[in-house]
């Protein structure tokens, strides 16, 4: 089998059991990963739905051009559909968006004009207005503007919330998606609840956007909108395709909340996700604190964080923004510097006593040692296993350490990040080694990363 063109590849995205990030909570989580269409985001189902549409109702004709206002990932699936239909493409961007969206789009033959963010939708400058203009502009061409487009809504209806009520099996109690154009929280919510009322749908909204206050009083209040940097969501009009009934809840998050949570769920889950991607987990897992075992929720994930390298997967653009906590940041190197403990790494040799260590362990308080053979670290002696054996078998105390040695411990470098460490220190691994620049070892144990933690 094979597809006729990119295009006839778009849905059917897997769904994906949340592990790690929500190991403390009852229900089951399950993230849409939107990723896997070709364009690397949601907005493929509704960019082609527009452009078939449009060809349809002979809004645009054979070589004409596609104008669009875009945070990237519109632009995206448009420019995809384009090359295989043949049209011309001109996106507006606001110039918060990042420099990597733009990149992409002009690799894939759109142009490209860049707006200033901090000014209103009406103002000739924004990339609304923009837009607007150049579709007056230029003959035979078409403003889809997916906020107002209604195909935008339809194309959900038709494909995601089918997805996701046959891939659950009917049993989603819960739906959390950010709410932008609100095409894909009011196409999803529109088709779930013809299948079942009681399932609750909550929107993600960001602080310096409208939806939460409009969605609590029916005011428009112009006093909530202010600068934010979380691109995807959020928004300082309303879109014809916001239809609020189909919202039972919205929550904030803050943009260094969902960039953190970002970042998570690549290292946690192996989910390189976008920024609003971790706006989306980070409201989905607050609200599910109140949730049972028996409730099932899905989350929407937009689009790939390969869109973000240059801004919350960059270590020194988080740290600009005061993103990173100071804790976060610390790496093994660091922890080694800052031990309350400077003396030298204590090891043993394969045909050392049982009983030298259990004594070095008592007189100077450790409780792993790393065991060598002719210089290389061969396994490692840990204080209960040591302790359990001889107790079993007092003659042991003079038996070679090998009788009673575990596995090696895992070494990492200087540069391996604290948030890396926590993971890898556990009940099971009490300690990891750190292979310092100078060819010296050194230890991280459990305690030292306690240690360090409450200073």
């Amino acid at each position: 089998m094979y597809y006729n063109n990119i295009i006839e590849t778009i849905g059917n995205t897997p769904l994906v059991k949340l592990n790690n990030v929500s190991a403390h909570l009852k229900p089951t989580i399950l993230a849409k990963v939107e990723y896997f269409n070709p364009g690397n985001s949601i907005k493929d189902r509704m960019a082609l739905k527009m452009l078939d549409d449009a060809e349809r109702q002979g809004k645009l004709r054979p070589g004409g051009t596609i104008i669009e206002s875009t945070s990237g990932n519109t632009g995206m699936g448009l420019a995809l559909a384009a090359a295989v239909k043949g049209y011309r493409c001109i996106f507006t961007m606001a110039d918060k968006q990042s420099q990597a969206k733009i990149d992409i789009l002009r690799a894939v033959g759109a142009e490209v004009i860049v707006c200033p963010t901090n000014v209103p939708s009406e103002d000739p400058r924004s990339y609304y207005s923009v837009a607007n203009r150049l579709e007056k502009e230029i003959p035979n061409s078409m403003y889809m503007n997916q906020y107002d487009n209604m195909s935008n809504t339809q194309a959900h209806i038709e494909t995601t919330g089918p997805e996701i009520w046959e891939q659950t099996e009917g049993k989603i109690t819960h739906f959390v998606a950010g709410m932008g154009t609100c095409g894909t929280i009011s196409g999803v919510s529109s088709y779930l609840k013809s299948q079942n009322p009681d399932i609750q749908v909550i929107g993600i909204d960001v602080f310096g956007s409208v939806f939460q206050k409009l969605h609590r009083t029916g005011e428009f209040d112009e006093a909530e909108i202010y600068p934010y940097l979380t691109e995807g969501i959020g928004e300082d009009i309303i879109p014809d395709n916001c239809n609020m009934e189909l919202v039972d809840h919205i929550i904030k998050v803050s943009d260094k909340d969902a960039a953190l949570m970002a970042r998570k769920l690549s290292r946690a889950e192996g989910i390189f996700a976008g920024w609003s991607c971790g706006s989306a987990v980070h409201g989905a897992l607050e609200y599910a604190k109140q949730l049972s075992k028996d409730d099932m929720m899905v989350v929407i994930l937009p689009d790939h964080g390969t869109r973000y390298l240059g801004k919350i997967f960059n270590d020194n653009w988080m740290s600009d923004h005061n993103f990173l906590d100071k804790d976060a940041q610390l790496t093994a190197g660091e922890i080694i510097e800052v031990k309350s403990s400077k003396t030298p790494l204590v090891t043993m040799k394969l045909e050392d006593p049982l009983g030298d260590a259990l004594k070095i362990m008592r007189t100077q308080g450790i409780s792993q040692i790393p065991v060598l053979s002719n210089g290389d670290i061969v396994g490692s002696l840990k204080e209960n296993r040591v302790l359990g054996a001889i107790l079993d078998d007092p003659s042991l105390k003079d038996a070679p350490v090998r009788n009673a040695m575990s596995d090696p411990l895992p070494f990492v470098l200087p540069s391996t990040r604290i948030d890396v460490l926590s993971k890898m220190i556990n009940k099971d691994n009490p300690a990891v080694l750190v292979s310092m620049k100078d060819g010296a070892l050194d230890i991280i144990t459990q305690y030292d990363l306690i240690n360090i933690l409450a200073m």
